[in-house]
């Protein structure tokens, strides 16, 4: 089943109202929140059981999204980064000064993405916004690949399902240092 535009608009109050969403990615299902809500990031942290230091994910449906949280000027080969989107290319990008350490972790960057799942670019579109992403699972452990598996692990702990289906990718989203085009996680 894909999502309508009803289960978009839910997921987007689900959002606005500080709440946790999980939806179908490239490769994996995701959990996520607004950015903006630092209640809403502190509670994914907690329900995965991970470290605020590691920092998290933001995903888009398109560059403009993620200008609140980026500073383009501040970020080498820009080009190659847009040339990359949409796709699972995740970015680690020189961060905004304001950006939260709920989001950076530790460090003075931010991981970002622009998707080309049509579940996420959805929700994203509707939102209006980008939104934190995180693999749905406890930290250490595998990712959940369907909606079940979603489910049957936070039950009740989130706000709403968005019905959907993974991409073809067998692993989540290829992970670059910007500055040197280094593979973090391939």
């Amino acid at each position: 089943m894909w999502p309508s535009l009803v289960h978009y608009q839910q997921s987007c109050r689900a959002l606005d109202e500080g709440g946790v969403i999980s939806y179908a990615t490239e490769s994996v299902f995701g959990i996520g929140c607004d950015p903006h809500r630092l209640d809403a990031v502190e509670r994914i942290l907690t329900l995965k059981r991970r470290s605020w230091t590691k920092g998290l994910i933001l995903i888009a449906s398109e560059p403009e999204q993620l200008e609140d949280w980026v500073d383009w000027s501040e970020v080498p080969n820009v080009q190659t980064i847009f040339e990359s989107w949409p796709g699972p290319e995740t970015w680690v990008v020189p961060v905004a000064d304001h950006v939260s350490q709920l989001l950076r972790g530790q460090f003075n960057s931010l991981a970002v993405r622009v998707s080309a799942h049509e579940v996420v670019r959805g929700i994203c579109n509707q939102f209006g916004s980008a939104i934190v992403s995180t693999s749905a699972n406890r930290a250490g452990r595998r990712e959940a690949r369907s909606s079940f598996a979603v489910r049957k692990l936070f039950k009740d702990k989130i706000d709403y399902y968005v019905p959907g289906t993974t991409g073809k990718n067998s692993r989540p989203s290829r992970i670059r240092m910007a500055a040197t085009g280094q593979v973090l996680r391939a």
